[in-house]
């Protein structure tokens, strides 16, 4: 979520959402000061579809699709080991990377009308942001910091729908992995 400023964040608006509880204690503190979609509520995670349909669209239907489409995968240890960069953005890249991207196409498969990112990005690269908006010194200095502390592991068996209220976020639903 971290490619857009919270100022764009719309009432309404909503995220499908990997959480990585095991992450917090490593990147918490740093989330909170360098990426602003933590202080409005949003713990470590990996995107899985952002944006996704706004909370209007959530029907039964649809949370019966997303039930069925992300109970159908199996839960899945990945282990964070490498910092990685975009412009301007300082992440941690998940091992392996490729049940996120199973997950993200699967459910924009399901919904052509929601795109990752909105589109604008041709590949979608799984990632958990710890910083966004910083200067290149800034994030070298975190990202020393954080090379010593890694690697991290965690178990991802759900998918959280978060949803705006134009300014913070909130866990709206979970869905469990059961495959």
């Amino acid at each position: 979520m971290s490619h857009d400023e919270p100022e764009r964040y719309r009432a309404g608006q909503t995220a499908l959402l990997a959480t990585v509880e095991e992450a917090e204690p490593l990147v918490g503190h740093w989330r909170r000061r360098f990426d602003s979609s933590a202080s409005a509520g949003i713990p470590a995670h990996v995107t899985v579809l952002f944006p996704f349909l706004d909370i209007d669209r959530i029907s039964t239907a649809v949370i019966g699709d997303l039930r069925t489409l992300i109970g159908a995968r199996s839960p899945f240890t990945v282990r964070f080991d490498e910092c990685r960069r975009f412009p301007e953005v300082l992440y941690l890249a998940p091992a392996p990377d490729q049940p996120f991207r199973a997950l993200t196409e699967s459910i924009a498969r399901r919904w052509p009308e929601a795109p990752p990112y909105g589109g604008q990005f041709t590949e979608v690269i799984p990632h958990l942001t710890v910083a966004h908006g910083q200067q290149p010194r800034a994030l070298e200095e975190l990202e020393a910091a954080l090379a010593v502390q890694l690697p991290t592991t965690a178990t991802i068996s759900t998918v959280s729908l978060f949803v705006s209220d134009g300014e913070n976020w909130r866990r709206h639903m979970e869905f469990p992995m059961l495959g």
